[in-house]
């Protein structure tokens, strides 16, 4: 992978982290999460009339995709209502790139070299010893880890999805902000009617949680999908979960959550795995 599809990797890495714990920084983590996604698909909307439209054949893709985001939200909000963020999240980060591995290349044809393999395998494998630590610390919490791993299925699908969606579009930005704004609107709709009253006095108090974790989303999927139509969609997907570095020192520093060697260590093996893809 070239140098400058890594750094941009990278950065939305770090958008990816610092959004997630928007969603998992205070009071009710669900309308957290609708919250910042309709703040994503709001800018998107804004967006849209100043930018191309994507081809026609990246529309059932865009469909496709917007059932799965929504579900994947969903189940982020269960997840961080279940657990802390340090347990759900390296869950559903680290096994989510194994699966697209394994799955791209009998679904859509790419192949990976070992150099890649070994990247990949060291940035999952990093990221999955962080669950296992943060489990062991925290003792076992069963319907985190289940809902963490139904998720990793549901990350890996939209990944795929996305990965030929947006290679068919043309159009990479334009495809990028209908995706938000087709999965903002479904989430949206489905929050006022089963908890009405609850979501507007709920994204006053958190305006500007809102922004941040709408720019943060709408950022760093954006940056990988472009990266996608650049790299391999295995690739580029593990590469994206080093954001699970980032994650750690937000954990640690802002929601005040523990660190320790074992978790360094895995960090430490993220880091390697970074440096192997970007090698690669």
């Amino acid at each position: 992978m070239s140098g400058t599809v890594v750094l941009i990797v990278l950065f939305a890495a770090l958008m990816h982290a610092s959004w997630n714990a928007v969603v998992k920084s205070e009071g009710n983590k669900f309308l957290n999460t609708v919250v910042v996604v309709t703040s994503a698909g709001i800018i998107a909307a804004i967006c849209l009339p100043f930018l191309t439209p994507p081809a026609r054949e990246s529309w059932p893709f865009l469909a496709a995709s917007g059932v799965a985001q929504v579900i994947y939200l969903v189940l982020v909000a269960a997840a961080y209502r279940s657990g802390d963020m340090s347990q759900a999240y390296p869950i559903m980060r680290g096994t989510a790139p194994l699966i697209v591995a394994i799955a791209s290349g009998p679904l859509i044809g790419e192949v990976l070299s070992l150099e890649k393999w070994a990247g990949i395998a060291l940035i999952c494998g990093g990221v999955l010893a962080l669950a296992l630590e943060s489990r062991r610390r925290a003792g076992s919490n069963r319907a985190t880890t289940i809902l963490a791993l139904i998720n990793a299925v549901v990350i890996a699908s939209y990944t795929l999805i996305d990965g030929v969606g947006v290679r068919h579009s043309g159009a990479p930005a334009s495809y990028t902000m209908w995706v938000f704004v087709l999965n903002a609107v479904p989430l949206f709709i489905w929050t006022m009617v089963m908890r009405p009253g609850e979501l507007w006095p709920h994204f006053l108090k958190r305006t500007r949680l809102a922004t941040i974790g709408g720019v943060g989303t709408l950022g760093s999927y954006g940056l990988a999908l472009w990266a996608m139509t650049m790299a391999p969609v295995a690739a580029v997907a593990a590469l994206r979960e080093t954001s699970i570095l980032f994650a750690v020192a937000i954990s640690a520093f802002i929601l005040k959550e523990s660190v320790g060697p074992k978790r360094l260590a895995a960090v430490a093996l993220i880091a390697m795995g970074a440096a192997v893809m970007r090698l690669a």
